[in-house]
């Protein structure tokens, strides 16, 4: 048997155990049963769907999101799952008001040792037209939002108590999107694209910066993802719909289901040694579309 004792390499002490992969079943590494993730953008959409994902595999949830009413299916996550969930109407783009936000979630919560960033607007109106309001809003709620949200995430998964679910750190997800590489055919989203751009970049730089806090940091890129959003676009733009369904080489349009596991992974243990990474789940479209 291989020894496990701490080995000297040097100047380094390496903790050696190799066969720690014969006592972490796949199932232990992606629970989040204990932890306390925030959502950000989690009343509808793709953040209630990671909501859902969160729970299914033990996590507490503190969702924010500007929305009055959530949608309806925020009643089952509430109900269904046995976990601890409450709702937070906040405005991600406001950094006094997030700030009492995430100061409420701690004391409900007592940590915070996830974070998703759901929240965000994607304007559609040619570059020749926009308006300076209508850019700073998107920048406002898609980058700085992101950014502010990560900031105090991070803050508090540096300080709090270590636990048996999790002896340090975090792990904080950004949603970023397919736009971040390509141009979106058929829209005309420049500032959506650059605010994209933007939180790829940032997570990649929070990864290398939070690391020594034992916080990881990602980015997801999903590409056209079936929404109630989207079948409302789709329904006002029919060309749209020929777009999503026929430009990704599977022939497809993403559904919510497909970012899930991804999440999980994300938040998770089982990705103790990804950081700094955005992982593209388009259907191929970021690597060409279909002939």
């Amino acid at each position: 048997m291989a020894s496990q004792q701490p080995v000297s390499i040097g100047k380094v002490v390496l903790d050696r155990n190799p066969d720690k992969f014969l006592t972490r079943s796949v199932h232990d590494l992606l629970s989040l049963k204990g932890r306390t993730i925030v959502i950000t953008g989690g009343g509808r959409g793709l953040g209630l769907a990671f909501g859902f994902a969160v729970a299914e595999v033990g996590g507490n949830l503190a969702i924010i999101d500007l929305l009055d009413q959530p949608h309806d299916h925020f009643r089952k996550l509430e109900t269904e799952f046995g976990v601890k969930v409450k709702l937070y109407r906040s405005d991600v783009a406001n950094h006094a008001t997030l700030t009492a936000t995430f100061d409420e979630i701690v004391k409900d919560f007592g940590r915070i040792d996830g974070l998703v960033t759901a929240a965000g607007i994607c304007p559609d109106e040619p570059f020749m037209r926009r308006a300076p309001e209508s850019v700073a809003r998107c920048m406002n709620i898609n980058v700085l939002g992101t950014y502010y949200a990560a900031q105090l995430a991070a803050a508090q998964m540096a300080k709090q108590e270590p636990t048996d679910f999790n002896p340090r750190g975090g792990s904080i997800v950004f949603i970023a999107s397919i736009a971040a590489h390509v141009a979106s055919k058929g829209q005309t989203t420049s500032d959506y694209c650059a605010s994209k751009g933007a939180v790829v970049s940032l997570a990649k730089a929070l990864g290398v910066e939070l690391a020594a806090f034992g916080i990881r940091v990602n980015s997801i890129s999903p590409g056209y993802m079936l929404t109630d959003m989207t079948i409302d676009l789709c329904d006002r733009y029919p060309w749209l719909a020929d777009i999503m369904m026929n430009e990704p080489p599977m022939r497809r349009i993403g559904d919510r289901s497909d970012l899930k596991v991804p999440v999980v992974y994300l938040l998770s243990d089982a990705s103790a040694y990804h950081t700094s990474d955005d992982i593209l789940i388009t259907g191929g479209i970021h690597a060409g579309r279909l002939m």
